[in-house]
């Protein structure tokens, strides 16, 4: 209790002192003795001169309404990004544990994406469809040859969600059916056929939503058939005997539950809901939104971990290391459906967007990404797990490659969720105030939250992350936790 009211004291001191919390922060690559050090990186940021982080606010607040403020307390004003680290208007270098919600895949502002989208913007920054340019067919023709079996046909979008919304509409037109089977706990994008393809009440707005069905979800911690992939699949089974006419136009699942708490899917799941729906009449589609793209280390695409073929792969994030696009992939056969109306994306298939994404494959490729996902995050991984002997409050560890996460429970035999104190450990990672000096150290992590509980610490790194960055996240987690 005490450190409650120390807590809330400190806060209250820095709202009314703003200016005093950048003059007194102190670097933890020269004060804290406690940890390591955070690992060397050579680069020197650009001097900042814009707007102050108390003015951004202010302005943010007049015109950029939202119900997601920043994070953290005393919110980060970043400047600058290069490779797995993030710096703030004061030249403060941070570990980048969050990757811009799994969407840095080759590092910030890698070099190599980079030069390719400065060169495209010069040379031509928007077309459309309707004309012919390389950058687009060059992109497609490398993307479909990362996918197996006939996943040749590729429609670019914006966003994961505009990606999702044209793969539940192809998956019904192709069917002539319209209902859709989505797992509890899922998120899949805030449009309306996604959003209600999501499964978590937080996510969702009192519009119409039909045609969705959710089943169980497979969770292997909290689940009611724990690892049992099979009786989980039953569900499904179920719903489509008791819930549609006998026939279903698809299902749409994450390999591993990104938004939802970094879930895997219980074993053996996938490959028996595949067998039920194609018994159905229905499509699978897999959205490889946050799995794709080497993210998951022992696979290019997380569904491959199940050993499925998909009949759609929806793609997002990681696909553009930030740029802002989405693609649909899917079979000739299937996206015929397409050609009997006119469909169509202004800015689906952009050049300089293509550009950066064609990049980003090669970047991967050149830089042995998803080898060093696989060979740092099952390290970080083991590390993590390690802390479960020493603090109680670890009630799972889970997650492939640089897709992890640690849930957080106030008792592991009750599992019950620990959110407060997710919370004050995310901000102690970015930095802890020592009531007993009245120093503000900076820790210098920043770490996602996530799950249904809003319990759970997710890791999805740049995949340039290193062991050293491994350890220095454990170690400042370490030390936050050992500070409740």
């Amino acid at each position: 209790m005490q450190r409650l009211c120390q807590h809330s004291l400190c806060q209250k001191l820095f709202r009314w002192q703003p200016r005093l919390l950048s003059t007194i922060a102190r670097s933890n690559e020269d004060s804290v003795d406690l940890l390591q050090k955070m690992p060397h990186f050579n680069h020197t940021p650009t001097p900042y001169s814009g707007p102050s982080t108390s003015d951004l606010l202010k302005r943010r607040k007049l015109y950029l309404p939202t119900c997601l403020g920043p994070l953290y307390t005393h919110p980060l004003n970043l400047v600058e990004g290069k490779m797995q680290y993030v710096f703030d208007e004061n030249g403060r270098r941070y570990l980048d544990a969050f990757g811009g919600i799994a969407t840095v895949s080759c590092g910030h502002c890698h070099p190599d994406v980079v030069e390719a989208t400065v060169n495209q913007t010069r040379l031509l920054q928007h077309t459309t469809v309707l004309y012919l340019n390389h950058a687009v067919v060059d992109f497609a023709e490398a993307l479909a040859a990362k996918l197996p079996g006939e996943l040749k046909a590729v429609f670019f979008t914006n966003s994961g969600t505009e990606a999702n919304e044209l793969a539940l509409m192809i998956a019904r037109l192709y069917t002539g059916c319209h209902d859709i089977i989505s797992i509890r706990n899922g998120y899949h994008g805030n449009a309306t056929s996604t959003m209600a393809a999501t499964a978590q009440f937080f996510h969702k707005f009192n519009v119409v939503q039909t045609g969705i069905h959710h089943a169980l979800n497979p969770d292997p911690y909290r689940g009611v058939f724990g690892l049992d992939g099979v009786k989980y699949a039953n569900d499904v089974q179920d719903i489509i005997d008791y819930g549609t006419c006998g026939r279903v136009a698809g299902f749409i699942a994450e390999a591993i539950q990104g938004v939802g708490g970094v879930i895997e899917l219980a074993p053996g799941y996938l490959p028996s809901v595949y067998s039920v729906i194609k018994k159905a009449g229905g499509l699978f589609i897999a959205d490889e939104v946050q799995t794709g793209f080497g993210r998951t280390g022992s696979h290019f695409w997380g569904f491959e971990e199940q050993g499925i073929v998909p009949d759609i792969v929806t793609l997002a994030k990681g696909i553009g290391n930030g740029a802002p696009i989405g693609a649909v992939v899917t079979t000739p056969e299937i996206a015929k459906v397409l050609t009997y109306s006119n469909y169509f994306s202004t800015f689906g298939g952009n050049p300089v967007c293509t550009a950066a994404g064609l990049a980003v494959l090669r970047t991967i490729e050149k830089d042995k990404l998803q080898y060093n996902a696989l060979l740092v995050g099952s390290y970080l991984k083991e590390r993590l797990s390690s802390l479960m002997e020493k603090h109680e409050i670890i009630g799972d560890v889970r997650g492939r490659g640089m897709l992890l996460g640690v849930e957080l429970v106030q008792d592991r035999h009750s599992k019950t969720p620990a959110k407060a104190e997710m919370l004050r450990i995310t901000e102690h990672m970015k930095c802890l105030f020592q009531t007993q000096t009245y120093l503000y150290h900076y820790m210098g992590v920043l770490i996602g939250k996530g799950g249904f509980h809003g319990n759970v610490l997710r890791i999805t790194p740049p995949l340039c992350f290193t062991k050293e960055d491994a350890d220095f996240l454990v170690d400042v987690m370490d030390y936050a936790m050992s500070k409740m």
